[in-house]
């Protein structure tokens, strides 16, 4: 399948996010993955609502890709930040970088940090829109273009599903859409600074992200394993489940 291909059935998917599922949004993150929905969304589906969550860990570069973006194409970003007593709650308790000790207590700072947030941002909507690919990670390789959280109760599309790392850069270049600069210092991930690191040549995509864990535990809660809802939502583009 070539690019313009992937891109044609891209905008399906927004399309029917759009109209059969409003009010509809998008997560952003500021990845390379989501710059390119951003630029689609800006462009073209302007019903479509574009938010981001800062867990007050974000690198510089992320902040500066905010800034650009907004800019660029005269949007306003919806912003949601965790509970401000939740975080101090966990800090007084575990401390600032408890993240590194466990597991439990990685995702216990997630929890305060992007799922509560990411709740908050989705409350009242009817769909959730993702940038994540199947290639992305092991924890990702069965993802749908279009499922149903079970854990939200909102249908969620990932348009780039089955998009490579070829097509992702292949757009952006392409089109000139501005990005991460951390992409271009070894990040092919990025999330909180520091639970993100360059990565080697020949390593995993995600091998920065929390990289003292597994690979199979490398999620924050946002994008669990979600119930495969056993019908087509309304409006679905045939061919891209």
């Amino acid at each position: 399948m070539s690019l313009e291909q992937r891109i044609e059935q891209a905008r399906a998917v927004l399309k029917t996010a759009q109209q059969d599922f409003f009010p509809s949004a998008f997560a952003s993150s500021f990845g390379v993955e989501d710059m390119v929905l951003t630029d689609l969304i800006a462009r073209e589906f302007s019903g479509i609502e574009i938010f981001t969550l800062d867990t007050g860990r974000l690198p510089q570069e992320t902040h500066d890709l905010m800034k650009r973006v907004a800019d660029r194409y005269g949007i306003r970003l919806r912003i949601y930040y965790p509970d401000s007593q939740a975080v101090e709650a966990h800090v007084n308790q575990h401390g600032s970088n408890a993240f590194y000790e466990s597991i439990p207590l990685r995702k216990e700072c997630c929890q305060v940090r992007k799922v509560e947030p990411l709740k908050r941002a989705l409350a009242g909507k009817r769909a959730w829109i993702t940038g994540l690919r199947r290639e992305q990670a092991v924890t990702r390789r069965e993802l749908p273009v279009s499922e149903f959280d079970d854990a939200t109760g909102l249908f969620k599309f990932s348009p780039l599903a089955d998009w490579s790392l070829i097509d992702v850069w292949t757009y952006v270049r392409g089109r000139d859409v501005p990005y991460n600069a951390l992409h271009d210092q070894g990040y092919p991930s990025i999330g909180c600074a520091p639970c993100t690191r360059a990565v080697a040549a020949g390593e995993d995509l995600r091998a920065g992200r929390w990289w003292w864990e597994d690979p199979v535990s490398k999620e924050c809660g946002l994008h669990t394993a979600a119930k495969r809802h056993s019908e087509r939502p309304a409006g679905h583009v045939a061919g891209t489940a």
